[in-house]
């Protein structure tokens, strides 16, 4: 089998909070659990379900955001992280039509879907209906003729008797019903303020969340159905992703000319793309991963620094009481190595948080508020910096419940453009801080740029 013609579905809903979550990340876990490889994949810029996808299935799960990487890329970085599966599967963002504010059909799950020529299952909430299910189905079915609204899984059925009735309504919608789960709290996972908590924080206890998920999926649904769906679909035309040929290495490419760039991981720090660490190798860097809870020393030999998005107001203390790698981070970015911090990064690199002692680069406090910062944003570089030429145009996207005082330093990292226009982050000496995620698949040139800071500071600690 090609690459293109990878078998695979699309899970939506008609609106959040339909179960769509439980039930991919069911389906992947009862698929992989039949023997099958299953590559994972998420609709937006979700950090946190992707997890739960990885552990179900083994495999790095993935983000398909046609905001942040363009729609010409969902194709082709669909077919890299699909490589080699028997089945990929797609999990939704919102409803099936929602996408990025004011910008029509771009970022939604009905856009992946006809990017990928995927077929589309609706995961309906049917708590508190009964016909009533048919009408909404229809009307999903019907609103875009290029979307293949190809079956339903009913969920959060209430009895034998409930599920009959919605059976017999659905009868006459001409979508079939590829399953039934009932309510049941029991395989839920736990949630706070931006979500779900990551699988980092809670293995044991979401190892144990994902065998439920699959044994419900297992007794609900007719999987044998799905995965003939699934076997459905056309050919793709792309070609897969490359990062190998999106950067191109910036160093010699030996062992000894390759710097060291350590990438934050661990429980605070779990918001990373899959394809940034590839892309990194692919510039010609050896990135090994740090726990800044435990570890007290950054790799031997690091000469560039990665600290991605994540939780550190949770973990504030522990991580303010680990003053050796505190320490160790404030000596790295003295020194002028390329340091690239996103959000919970910035908030590492800061001060404090909520009063507690981080690493101080930044001459900014950090504090936990009430208030939901969430969107897409558009931004240019202001200046030429470690992570960015001047004048760089980028697609990102916030997502915190914190502020930074002050939010913006003499030397800002971005100047926003849409849908607000002000300055945001910090650039001092090498270190690029930043609220704003961004995927380095739409923009090769930052962590090629990365990359040939680090070799600079390599060859710098070599003389």
């Amino acid at each position: 089998m090609s690459g293109g013609s990878v078998p695979r579905l699309v899970i939506a809903a008609p609106s959040s909070g339909a179960g769509k979550t439980t039930v991919a990340t069911g389906l992947m876990a009862a698929f992989t659990e039949a023997g099958l490889t299953v590559s994972p994949h998420k609709v937006g810029p979700d950090y946190i379900d992707p997890g739960y996808h990885s552990l179900a299935t083994g495999r790095p799960g993935r983000n398909l955001d046609a905001y942040l990487c363009g729609p010409d890329r969902i194709a082709p970085l669909f077919l890299h992280g699909a490589a080699g599966a028997d089945l990929a599967l797609v999990e939704g963002v919102m409803g099936l039509f929602d996408g990025a504010s004011g910008m029509g059909e771009l970022s939604s799950t009905a856009q992946v879907a006809k990017l990928l020529r995927a077929p589309v299952v609706l995961v309906v909430d049917a708590s508190s209906q009964s016909r009533s299910v048919a009408a909404l189905v229809h009307g999903f079915a019907s609103w875009d003729p290029g979307v293949r609204l190809a079956g339903v899984i009913l969920n959060k059925v209430g009895s034998d008797r409930h599920e009959e009735l919605l059976r017999e309504a659905m009868d006459s919608s001409g979508v079939p019903v590829l399953g039934a789960l009932r309510r049941d709290g029991r395989a839920g996972t736990p949630s706070r303020h931006l979500g779900l908590v990551p699988v980092a924080e809670r293995r044991a206890d979401a190892v144990e969340s994902v065998g439920e998920l699959a044994a419900r999926v297992r007794a609900g649904c007719d999987l044998d159905a799905l995965l003939a769906l699934a076997r459905s679909v056309p050919e793709l035309p792309d070609a897969p992703w490359d990062p190998a040929a999106e950067a191109a290495p910036v160093t010699g490419g030996t062992s000894a000319g390759r710097p060291l760039i350590a990438v934050a991981g661990g429980a605070a720090f779990t918001f990373s793309y899959a394809e940034h660490a590839e892309l990194l190798a692919a510039a010609g860097a050896d990135v090994a991963p740090f726990d800044p809870l435990h570890d007290e020393r950054l790799p031997p030999g690091t000469r560039g620094l990665v600290i991605g998005g994540g939780f550190p107001e949770v973990y504030a203390p522990d991580l303010s009481a680990n003053e050796p790698l505190r320490a160790a981070v404030a000596a790295l970015a003295a020194s002028g190595a390329p340091v690239s911090a996103e959000c919970a990064g910035l908030l590492y690199l800061s001060r404090s948080i909520d009063g507690k002692p981080m690493c101080g680069v930044l001459p900014a406090e950090a504090r936990m508020t009430e208030r939901l910062t969430l969107g897409y944003r558009e931004a240019v570089a202001l200046r030429d910096n470690a992570l960015a030429a001047a004048g760089t145009r980028v697609r990102g996207h916030e997502f915190h419940r914190t502020v930074l005082e002050p939010g913006a330093g003499p030397d800002p990292a971005w100047g926003l453009t849409h849908p607000e226009r002000r300055v945001e982050g910090h650039v001092s000496g090498g270190v690029h801080a930043s609220y704003l995620h961004v995927h380095w698949a739409a923009e090769p040139s930052l962590p090629r740029r990365l990359v040939a800071g680090a070799a600079r500071a390599a060859a710098e600690a070599a003389r």
